[in-house]
């Protein structure tokens, strides 16, 4: 469809400044915000743009992930000595960005992925940061929905003085935000994208219209429980014959996607992800904490072991796993290799004092993988 001048116009700004806000293209326009937001809408529904993030379309973007989940505020507090329940403990607070999507999506960005991020979050100050700290990460997040009446989340965790989880208090109300309408404008995000990344922190409508969103756009779905309340999200569209590709529970998220109680020993851990299998779902991939991981498909599983680290704080662990995965997944490594990579965030992140390592990057990754390949 032909494009009007002013859409041209618009364009141009786009293609020169993607990052531009509405109301700096209103401006440059001599027109208002208002105007700007139909034009894009227009430019969405002719194909110049890939949805309201100002995505351009990319020939180039075999390794573009779009990752769709919870985005919060980390709040950790760690004991100084020994936890002592039912009363005060010494110990240090820390605030961090984070979010299972979030942090998957950094990782993802900090490994040279391409990755947008579609979310929730209040308009406040704490949304503010989450996205400012976000972006400068190389994520984009154009994607993430801000919402004037629901604060930002948050995940407030306590370690003890190992750095193992405690007890944690994920408040994440504001996801139930991010609605089939919603997810619905910001569609155009999926096309030429690789991989789509969702997180159990979703509702099960969104979940389910995403993998319908997906399977139209082709584009392959990892799904990541979260916890094990929320692995139960992904029932009603295993029941529904709409499998995501790649799914990454523990051993217990595991057990509730499949209403069962499920052994930490390969054999049952094979036998229950055949059972996935089964049901459309091609490749599981199993964390099994200090014991490693299973990598099952539908040819074979294999068991890996977990790479040396020093404790530290957990805290991420399991997302720098994911992202690695997938960023060798989309470099055409085979799934026993990317779980490899995956280990090596995982250690990396465990031994480092933040959520997402703030230097993380393919060569880092490479050097705590070579002493496997001596």
């Amino acid at each position: 469809m032909a494009l009007t001048d002013r859409e041209q116009q618009l364009l141009k700004l786009i293609q020169a400044s993607p990052l531009s806000t509405p109301e700096d293209l209103a401006r440059q326009l001599g027109t208002s915000r208002a105007a700007v937001n139909v034009h894009v809408s227009s430019l969405v529904r002719k194909g110049a743009l890939l949805g309201r993030g100002y995505i351009l379309p990319d020939t180039q973007a075999a390794r573009r992930v779009v990752v769709v989940g919870g985005a919060n505020m980390d709040l950790k507090a760690r004991t100084t000595q020994s936890c002592v329940p039912g009363t005060s403990n010494p110990g240090t607070t820390a605030q961090a960005p984070g979010g299972v999507a979030r942090n998957v999506a950094e990782n993802l960005g900090r490994l040279g992925v391409s990755v947008s991020l579609i979310s929730a979050v209040g308009r406040d100050v704490l949304g503010d940061a989450l996205l400012r700290e976000t972006e400068a990460a190389g994520v984009e997040v154009r994607g993430v929905l801000r919402v004037p009446d629901e604060p930002t989340g948050t995940y407030t965790a306590v370690l003890d003085e190992t750095g193992e989880l405690v007890v944690a208090v994920a408040a994440m109300g504001v996801m139930d935000r991010l609605t089939p309408s919603a997810l619905r404008e910001r569609r155009g995000l999926l096309r030429g994208a690789s991989w789509l990344v969702v997180d159990g922190n979703l509702r099960q409508d969104s979940l389910l219209l995403l993998l319908e969103l997906s399977a139209e756009a082709g584009v392959q779905v990892a799904f990541e429980p979260v916890s094990v309340p929320k692995a139960a999200q992904l029932r009603p569209a295993l029941d529904a014959g709409r499998a995501p590709a790649l799914i990454t529970p523990n051993v217990t998220e595991l057990g509730a996607l499949l209403e069962r109680t499920v052994s930490d020993t390969p054999e049952d851990l094979r036998a229950a992800a055949l059972e996935l299998h089964g049901r459309g779902v091609e490749l599981v991939w199993v964390r099994r904490g200090a014991l490693g991981s299973l990598v099952s498909t539908t040819d074979g599983a294999a068991t890996l072991p977990a790479l040396p680290a020093a404790l530290r704080d957990v805290t991420g662990a399991g997302d720098a796993m994911l992202a690695a995965f997938l960023a060798a997944l989309t470099e055409g490594l085979s799934p026993i290799e990317a779980a490899q990579h995956g280990h090596a965030a995982a250690a990396l992140t465990i031994e480092s004092p933040f959520t997402v390592v703030p230097d993380l990057s393919p060569e880092l990754l490479r050097a705590r993988l070579s002493p496997l390949h001596r």
